[in-house]
């Protein structure tokens, strides 16, 4: 998957003692570092620091502050860290197991196309609208259908296969974003599930991909030529 893919794509990162530290593990750290500085800054009175690191398009175009494209994701305010506690371990459970089936390589490539997908599309609606966004539950969303994808059939929750999660609970954001006119956030929202969908089936990528891992202890062992 984009280019001659290696055992070392496969393998983790790092090493913590017995415990291997793959680029999941890696984002996660980097997740829960920046939400805690932004904990603190906000209450020792720096949190204006961070309206210069969440996407503007306003800022963009005219300010030429082209690293709030990328940065807005790191942005997580602290009245929502309960839900940004659940939003990190679902990452860490669900872009493990992506990370491992497509390889460390295009595991970034994702994570990047995730991250700067949004913005190229609110900095185009920035012509006409001025756009904000700050935070990653979309982006993290996106892992999620990518996981669903490379696992439809898959049982989580009550026994639901992993498909019907997604499509679930992409209806569930689809429809709380439409009752509040929330335009923008429901671009960026089905932009990351668009994404990590056809990031995930298309031709070039699905060829170069290998066959899940079976895993006796685990229910990640289907084959994605199952039918869905």
């Amino acid at each position: 998957m984009f280019g001659v893919t290696t055992s070392d794509d496969y393998r983790p990162v790092a090493w913590m003692g017995r415990y291997p530290v793959d680029v999941t593990t890696m984002l996660v750290g980097v997740h829960v570092a920046m939400a805690i500085l932004a904990a603190l800054l906000v209450a020792f009175g720096g949190g204006s620091i961070l309206g210069y690191l969440q996407f503007d398009s306003a800022g963009v175009w005219y300010g030429g502050q082209v690293w709030r494209l990328f940065t807005y994701a790191f942005v997580h305010a602290p009245s929502s860290l309960l839900w940004f506690a659940i939003e990190m371990y679902m990452l860490f459970v669900f872009g493990r197991e992506v990370e491992r089936f497509i390889g460390r390589h295009a595991y970034i490539v994702l994570y990047a196309v995730l991250l700067i997908a949004p913005t190229i599309v609110l900095t185009t609606w920035g012509l006409r609208q001025r756009s904000a966004l700050a935070g990653s539950p979309a982006l993290h969303f996106g892992i999620f259908v990518a996981f669903a994808t490379i696992y439809p059939r898959v049982e989580l929750f009550l026994r639901i296969m992993a498909k019907w999660v997604a499509l679930i609970l992409a209806g569930v954001y689809t429809f709380q974003l439409l009752a509040y006119h929330a335009w923008t956030d429901l671009t960026v929202v089905w932009t990351s599930i668009g994404a990590a969908f056809l990031f995930i089936e298309l031709p070039c990528c699905a060829k170069a991909a290998p066959k899940p891992r079976c895993r006796a202890r685990r229910c990640l062992c289907l084959d994605r030529s199952d039918p869905r």
